[in-house]
Order: structure tokens, then C-alpha cells, then sequence
């Protein structure tokens, strides 16, 4: 990857113009030496770079040993005077970071085609879905579209399971460089509402943005104090989008698509009630294990098959159809697209080898998509017993706990609780509060990989079994470290198995 770099000056210039500089330049700062490399991580410093200390973590020490491997001067809303660097203090990191990481890479989002998805549910899906439609378009000229998930991320050089929904700035334009790189056209990525809030996107204009739906969650001291708060980081998606996409169905839609008018020129409206949006669904029905319906958009009428389940993924499909339908996409290439459309971790289904035992690993993780998960499986899956396993992360979207809880108390015959992504907070205590808002018969397994065992081998009768949060990652988070485990999918299969052999040992 070749980059055109710049003196500090530059970058120095930059801050003042955006009325960052919270102090004057200390004496002697080197202004004509070149940046050879911005970061925010020691361990990644090299000689040259432009070192940026953030973060809640942010420990002095890494300063230092930023400085012994070469950093010759470092941007920061603090001075540290035990540093032997050259303090550039600013007002508000976040508000400086994207800007620094658009001009060490180049810029590149501005020759990229970036298109934004947000939404309480589904911003994973709906992502998927446009990468499989655009695939299709791009595979004459021998293309594929980028992608950053909260699943996985591939930018035409690097490919990985991911951490965060949406990365942090410099990472973030890393990938648009990759992609530029590669020679992608497109890329599609989740905007959170942390990465809209904390200006992680802050520059970057997408040439189409996504709104799903809105439904409380992330409410917590250290993501969103209240529900206004988190609705409103995720309207300013529309601001830097050049056609806003929003969905009439859901909550709060008036106010949505209001503030999508307001704040940005072109907005399609996608649907399955009215039959005036740009994008309307209708006649949505099973077909074996497809699901089929008819769409009324221009150029893009007609019908369309899902095949992966859940009714529920109407919604996202007319998230991608009305993205399509404002970027000029080709039916041909949309109807194929959402047919093959795979998105791992998300929806996949398990069955033992004689077919009532069936499980389900998908990501749901909040209230929103369990309550829906739960709609849709009891009309694809009537009258099975239902077991479901999950957990809640730590330090983060507390009331979760309680959601999670009711919902599943609500709908399950049985709730086993267990490690998700626990973090600094002790696993055991998470589930003990969840379990305080559970109505049915209720276990507390902290392994994992046991809880998944319990669940699959305590099933009788015909069952279901929902295994949620986690999909197909293979890490979890314990403390400040992402710890490798298997998946929620080789687990299942595993234990599927082991159900067929003791059965088979009991001549069932």
C-alpha cells in the first residue's frame, strides 16, 4: 500500500484548522519531520510516528514505550511532562482522531462507494445481504465488495473475525486503504451507535445510508445515559449521507424520517405495511425452507426468495433492495444476490439425524431481536419445546440483563445462562442477575461449551434449541483479552452428535 506522508507540520496545520490545538506548539517540535506512522498503540510503534494517547485504559507507560521505539511526539487532551515527547494538546481526542487517521491514509473513503447500515436488529444481516447483492454486480469486472461487521471484516487484503462493531478511526481508515488498494468500488459497514456518538466516522461520507429500526438498548454510565441519547446518535448517520434509506415500520419511524428529510437530500422509504413507500413487500409467505415475497420498487418490482430462515428477514432484504434501488443496482443482480445470501453465525440451523432435535445459533442480543427471534421461530417451529443459552457481555448495556431475562423467561421452557464476552465483570454474578427476571425453569452454567451440552442433551421430546449472542465467533473476552474458544457451532454439532450415539446405545 503506497501512501503519499506528510510533515508534522501538516498535521499540526490540520488541528489548528479544525480549532483543536488546546495550547501553542511546544519549542523545538520537529514540524518539518515526516509522520511515518500514526498510533495509538505502543506495541505497534515504529520510528517516526505520531503517537495518540486515548482511551479509558490509557496507561502513561505506554507513552514511554512508544517514545523507546520512536515516536518522536505524541497528540493528547493531557500532558504527561514524565514523557520525554513533545506534547501536541488538543481538546477532545475524539473529535481528532478520524481526521489524523483520514490524512496519515490518504483519504480514501472519498474514492470509495461506503454504505452505512444502523439499527437496533439486523445491521448484520442487512450488511450481508448488500455484500452478496454487490458481489454480484461486481463479479463481471472481476470485483467483490468490502465488508466491516460486527462478524467479520474483509478489505481486499485482510480478513478477520471481528471485535467491534464498528472499528476505531485509524483502523477503520486502514481498511477503506486496503480497499482502495485491492481496487474495491464498494464497501458496506455497520455504523453503531457508539462509532456515530464518539465520531469514530467523523469525515467519511456514505454514498448510502441504512436506518432499521430503533429499540432501547446500550443504556448504560458508559455507552448512552438514556434512550434519547442512543436514537439520536444514530439519526446523525444521516448528515453524512449522500441518500438515506428508512424503514417506515418501525418504532419512532415518523421522527426517523423527518430527521433523514432534514438532514439529507435524497431519502427512499422501505416497508411492508405501506404500500406507498418506495420499497414495499407484500405476500410473504414459507416455501419449503425459502421464504418468498413480492416487492414493489420501479425497477426493481418483483419477486424475491430468502433462503436463509426467519420471517423476520423481509426487513432486511428491503433495506438492501432500497439501497439498490438509489445506487442503481440491477434487479438480476439484487434477486440473485439475496438468494445465495449467507451470513455467518446468523440463523444457522443444526439438526440431529432424526430431525426433532433442532438448534438455531444466531447473534440476537438484545431485546428487540430476541422478542423477534422468539416470533419467528414459534411460527416456523410450533409446538417444540424450547431450551435457549446466552449470556450478557460485561460493563456494557446492563439493562440487557433484565430484558434478556423477561424475554426469554417469557417464551422458553428452559433458560441455561453462561459466559458471553463477560470481560472485567465475573460471569457467575452476570447470570445471577439475569436469572433474577426469569419466569421459567432457569441453570446457571458458566462454561460454555457445558451449557451447550446440557441444553442439547436434556431434550425429550421434540425441541428447540436457540443459541444466541455469540454466532460463529470463536473468541470470548475475558478480562482486557480476547481469549480463543470454539464456536457456538462446533459445539452444537459436537453435542448433536452425542445425542444420535446415546440414543442410539439406548435403541432409540
Amino acid at each position: 500500500m503506497e501512501l503519499t506522508l506528510f510533515p508534522l507540520g501538516e498535521y499540526c496545520e490540520l488541528l489548528d484548522k479544525l480549532g483543536q490545538l488546546a495550547a501553542p506548539l511546544p519549542e523545538g517540535l520537529a514540524l518539518g519531520r515526516t509522520v511515518e506512522f500514526v498510533s495509538y498503540s505502543s506495541r505497534e510503534t515504529v520510528p517516526g510516528t505520531l503517537f495518540l494517547c486515548k482511551g479509558a485504559h490509557f496507561k502513561p507507560e505506554y507513552l514511554a514505550d512508544a517514545g523507546r521505539k520512536g515516536a518522536f511526539a505524541y497528540v493528547s487532551e493531557r500532558a504527561y511532562p514524565d514523557a520525554d515527547l513533545p506534547c501536541i494538546l488538543v481538546r477532545d481526542m475524539r473529535l481528532v482522531m478520524a481526521p489524523l487517521a483520514a490524512m496519515y491514509y490518504n483519504d480514501p473513503a472519498r474514492r470509495l462507494k461506503i454504505i452505512g447500515v444502523t439499527g437496533t436488529k439486523g445491521k448484520s444481516s442487512t450488511a450481508y445481504y448488500l455484500k452478496h447483492i454487490l458481489d454480484e454486480y461486481l463479479a463481471p469486472r472481476g470485483q467483490t465488495c468490502g465488508v466491516i461487521s460486527s462478524i467479520d471484516t474483509w478489505d481486499g487484503v485482510e480478513r478477520f473475525e471481528s471485535h467491534l462493531t464498528t472499528p476505531e478511526p485509524l483502523e477503520l481508515h486502514r481498511h477503506f486503504a486496503h480497499a482502495r488498494a485491492a481496487g474495491m468500488e464498494y464497501v458496506v459497514m455497520e455504523a453503531s451507535s457508539q462509532a456515530l456518538k464518539y465520531h469514530r466516522t467523523l469525515g467519511v461520507r456514505f454514498a448510502a445510508a441504512a436506518f432499521l429500526n430503533i429499540g432501547s438498548d446500550h443504556i448504560s454510565p458508559i455507552e448512552h445515559p438514556d434512550f434519547q441519547d442512543y436514537f439520536h446518535s444514530k439519526l446523525k448517520l444521516f448528515s453524512q449521507a449522500e441518500l438515506s434509506c428508512v424503514n417506515l415500520d418501525c418504532e419512532h419511524g415518523e421522527e426517523t424520517l423527518a430527521a433523514a428529510r432534514d438532514a439529507c437530500a435524497q431519502v427512499l422509504t422501505f416497508s411492508q405495511r405501506d404500500p406507498d413507500a418506495r420499497v414495499y413487500a407484500h405476500d410473504v409467505r414459507k416455501f419449503g425452507d425459502d421464504i418468498l415475497f413480492q416487492v414493489e420498487a420501479e425497477g426493481l418490482s418483483g419477486q424475491y426468495r430468502l433462503t436463509m430462515p426467519g420471517l423476520f428477514n423481509v426487513e432486511n432484504a428491503l433495506a438492501a433492495i432500497a439501497v439498490c434501488l438509489g445506487l442503481d443496482i440491477p434487479r438480476q443482480a439484487v434477486q440473485d444476490g439475496l438468494a445465495r445470501a449467507r451470513v455467518p453465525g446468523r440463523m444457522e440451523v443444526y439438526s440431529n439425524a432424526g430431525g426433532d432435535v433442532t438448534a438455531i445459533v444466531d447473534y440476537a442480543h438484545n431485546r428487540m431481536s430476541f422478542e423477534t427471534l422468539f416470533r419467528s421461530v414459534k411460527r416456523e417451529y410450533p409446538g417444540r419445546w424450547i431450551v435457549i443459552v446466552f449470556g450478557c457481555p460485561g460493563k456494557k448495556a446492563f439493562a440487557r440483563r433484565r430484558d434478556l431475562g423477561e424475554v426469554a423467561g417469557a417464551h422458553a421452557d428452559l433458560v441455561i445462562l453462561t459466559e458471553e464476552d463477560s470481560g472485567e465483570e465475573d460471569t457467575l454474578s452476570i447470570c445471577r442477575e439475569i436469572a433474577s427476571h426469569v419466569a421459567c425453569e432457569c441453570r446457571i452454567e458458566p462454561n460454555r461449551g457445558e451449557a451447550i451440552r446440557q441444553a442439547v442433551l436434556s431434550c425429550d421430546t421434540p425441541s428447540l434449541i436457540l443459541l444466541t449472542g455469540k454466532g460463529a465467533e470463536t473468541r470470548q473476552k475475558r478480562g482486557l483479552e480476547y481469549i480463543d474458544t470454539p464456536s457456538d457451532v462446533e459445539y452444537v454439532q459436537a453435542f448433536l452428535r452425542e445425542l444420535d450415539a446415546r440414543r442410539g446405545r439406548r435403541g432409540l
